[in-house]
């Protein structure tokens, strides 16, 4: 019975096994190449102004950004846990919501609107960077944290839309939670 030898390659350097490449199809031009003395165009929007619905009752904030996911849950005796800095935006969000409310002339219809109605959730999250950080590692503690504040089940929500943006001046959150017309 004959032998078989698998032929093996000294490996002088290293090789593909696959490439990838990552571009916008919507794009009908080409991004240059980064080089030394240029820097890559980013496909990331540069923070348009939000505005609210007309005609739509809701709740309009702009918050800090939340911690990121790695900071906000802790393990203390192998229990998963809101950590420090969790518990601290959820407080500081209570307050920014409070405060609204209290500032609010229609408080009351407003509060009974978001109790009786199915909610949509819309944030745009403005980070320094594009690449740092993904869009859907804050959307949990900025909803609870939001509907904490104003005495709502986050169960009210049916409809959620995140948006992310660079400013890498003023990185935050702008939250819209308003009614829909249905489920």
């Amino acid at each position: 019975m004959p032998t078989f030898r698998r032929q093996t390659r000294p490996l002088s350097s290293p090789r593909a096994v696959r490439v990838t490449a990552y571009r916008n199809p919507d794009r009908k031009t080409t991004v240059p190449r980064a080089t030394a003395k240029t820097a890559p165009r980013s496909l990331m929007p540069v923070a348009p102004p939000s505005q609210p619905q007309p005609g739509n009752y809701g709740i309009v904030l702009t918050l800090p950004v939340p911690p990121s996911v790695n900071h906000q849950y802790a393990t203390v005796n192998g229990r998963r846990l809101l950590s420090a800095a969790g518990r601290a935006y959820k407080v500081h969000v209570g307050q920014v919501v409070w405060l609204k409310l209290v500032q609010s002339p229609n408080q009351a219809a407003l509060m009974a609107e978001l109790h009786s109605e199915w909610l949509a959730l819309s944030i745009r999250f403005y980070f320094t960077s594009g690449l740092r950080r993904d869009v859907d590692g804050g959307l949990k503690i900025a909803q609870d944290a939001l509907c904490e504040g104003l005495g709502l089940n986050d169960n009210r929500i049916v409809e959620t839309h995140l948006y992310k943006y660079i400013d890498k001046d003023n990185p935050r959150i702008e939250v819209h939670l308003a009614r829909v017309s249905a489920p």
